[in-house]
């Protein structure tokens, strides 16, 4: 995919740079930005001509819908340097076109591709040093949409505001990680609003994540709001079962995320010969590979973590510890994905598009 340029954008630049006071060694994921920041308005019906201008608060009016009633939707990317110093950016045409599935769920108006597309494209020209070369460093990119009219009655609002922000980041370790399954919480129902990266879905499994957190327990497994017998995702990210030497994801759905990275899991897994199934796993199925020893691992795929593996999860009060893996699949798929990412190897895909 080649990004779409964008003719028509004003550019204002801040007078001063703030990159020398960062220290890029140790980054808080998601807590330091970059120096601009795109800014679209939808107003009259339109959109109007995006702006890039200096990284600042903006002022909103209390009754904003967007605080009353919820329309407020994102995306997570990252953009890679490679050892030639070009920038890269990795399937920005799955993110665009998921922004776009999530914004019509959400009763909320579409983003033309030159407004998100070319934006981000000048934008990541504009802040090209913030992203630093080598494995494990990137630039995470924040494309969001709030509604911004005003007035409390219960309806969609008629103004919107599309930003994209950059923040620097390094690798994404969360240490071991330990999960719960849900027995009584749901982080989707069907009918719901669980496919759309919607920010009301991941305020809602705070509270059942903090109730994990206490008994020492990193995230959550989250099974099916009907009967909680199907396993679907792991925390904020899709989840993968390797029993034996094959490996299962659960299918996407009204409930579940089509990630970015699940989809490039299963076709890279795909290309390395490994057995993919792509099919609803239950509690029961996965309990019994644990206790026959058929259950080899567990792990996470998102954005900001690539492959988070899972050491062990907890049933009804019951704990079982994963076996340790001196060939882990997981490790072994996430190499190869990062080294696509990085331009260290060879994309057979043509996922990578270069900035």
């Amino acid at each position: 995919m080649e990004l779409k340029t964008l003719s028509e954008i004003d550019i204002i630049s801040a007078s001063t740079s703030k990159i020398n006071q960062v220290d890029f060694e140790n980054l808080t994921f998601g807590n330091v930005f970059t120096d601009h920041m795109l800014v679209c308005d939808f107003e009259n019906g339109a959109w109007q001509k995006p702006v890039i201008k200096p990284y600042e608060p903006f002022m909103i009016d209390p009754s904003a819908k967007v605080f009353h009633y919820g329309q407020a939707i994102f995306e997570g990317m990252k953009a890679y340097k490679d050892t030639q110093d070009d920038v890269w950016l990795f399937r920005p045409d799955e993110n665009f076109h998921r922004f776009n599935k999530s914004a019509s769920r959400m009763a909320m108006p579409e983003v033309p591709e030159d407004v998100f597309m070319g934006g981000l494209h000048k934008l990541l020209e504009i802040e090209k040093d913030w992203v630093k070369k080598g494995k494990g460093n990137t630039l995470y990119i924040r494309p969001f949409m709030i509604a911004t009219g005003h007035g409390v009655i219960a309806a969609p609002s008629s103004e919107y505001r599309f930003m994209i922000i950059l923040s620097p980041a390094r690798a994404y370790y969360s240490g071991e990680v330990k999960v719960i399954i849900a027995e009584h919480y749901s982080r989707a129902a069907n009918g719901g609003i669980g496919a759309a990266k919607a920010a009301g879905n991941y305020s809602a499994q705070f509270y059942p994540t903090k109730l994990a957190n206490e008994k020492g327990f990193q995230q959550i497994i989250w099974t099916d709001d009907a009967t909680h017998t199907k396993l679907e995702e792991a925390g904020t990210m899709n989840v993968f079962f390797r029993i034996n030497d094959t490996l299962y994801t659960a299918p996407t759905s009204e409930r579940i995320l089509d990630g970015v990275t699940r989809k490039s899991v299963i076709e890279l897994a795909k290309r390395e010969n490994i057995n993919v199934e792509v099919r609803s796993v239950l509690v029961d199925e996965l309990i019994n590979a644990a206790k026959d020893g058929s259950l080899k691992e567990i792990f996470g795929a998102g954005t900001a973590a690539v492959i988070n593996p899972i050491v062990g999860f907890s049933y009804k009060d019951t704990y079982y510890e994963l076996p340790k893996n001196e060939n882990s699949m997981a490790l072994e798929i996430k190499e190869k994905l990062t080294n696509i990412q990085y331009k260290l190897a060879e994309d057979t895909f043509g996922w990578t598009v270069k900035i």
